[in-house]
């Protein structure tokens, strides 16, 4: 597949520190209990399968994704959540999409339109931005030896997967939104090493900024990652590795 390569950035993932850490895995226990609520079985329910993925992709502890599904029917009570898209954009014209779970649709919308403000973005209305991005599934896949191209070519063909990358170290393996259970669970059979499983929004082009507007971008990421609201961010601005937030 043409494009743009974020292995890198997903390695850089694997260092945040543990105050980062511990609050994405605040956030990927919410996606878990809200995908639970109603039915906690992962093996008929795909949405939650496919949130657990999510989470081990990114460590979260077996413990902890089952205290996760408890929550459902207990701490989650009758709290309604609401999974909602905001689009604007950054400093230098960039595109941001930003998902978010939330119980308070005002308080979160009025966040989100906030901290943009005070770091020179803006929101937009719906599917101003959107359509510079292609909504995809997308694994990071570890390569071993016994994992060869061929062989992730074979798994690609037979999972129902539309095309993979190959790095030093991993393949990026690509699907429609609506096959991603089917593909997560054939190459979870396989016994596959995942690095990263979601549904993501991939933006068709990447831009720069010069570094001063990249500094109040890389700003506005990290403030709205400090949202509890916000669950996920992507944007179509080149990074260095170690900033890069999508």
């Amino acid at each position: 597949m043409s494009g743009h390569s974020k292995w890198h950035n997903i390695q850089a993932k694997k260092g945040k520190t543990d105050a980062a850490r511990g609050a994405m895995f605040t956030k990927l226990g919410r996606e878990i209990a809200v995908a639970a609520k109603g039915n906690p079985n992962p093996e008929t329910n795909s949405k939650l399968a496919d949130a657990i993925a999510k989470a081990k992709a990114n460590n979260m502890p077996n413990d902890t994704i089952k205290r996760s599904i408890a929550k459902a029917a207990g701490e989650l009570g009758d709290k309604e959540y609401k999974e909602l898209t905001y689009e604007g954009y950054g400093v230098g014209g960039a595109a941001v999409i930003i998902t978010t779970l939330t119980d308070n649709v005002n308080r979160t919308a009025g966040d989100v339109r906030s901290t943009m403000s005070k770091c020179g973005g803006q929101m937009g209305n719906s599917g101003c931005v959107s359509y510079m991005f292609d909504k995809k599934g997308y694994f990071a896949i570890e390569r071993t030896p016994a994992l060869d191209e061929d062989t992730m070519m074979e798994y690609c063909l037979d999972s129902g997967a539309d095309d993979y990358t190959a790095q030093d170290d991993a393949y990026e393996v690509y699907c429609a939104p609506e096959n991603f259970s089917a593909v997560r669970s054939y190459l979870e059979g396989k016994g596959v090493n995942f690095f990263e499983a979601a549904v993501k929004m991939i933006p068709q082009n990447y831009i720069t900024l010069d570094p001063d507007k990249q500094e109040t971008f890389v700003k506005m990421l990290d403030r709205l990652n400090e949202l509890d609201d916000v669950q996920d961010i992507y944007h179509n601005v080149e990074l260095p590795e170690e900033d890069d937030e999508d």
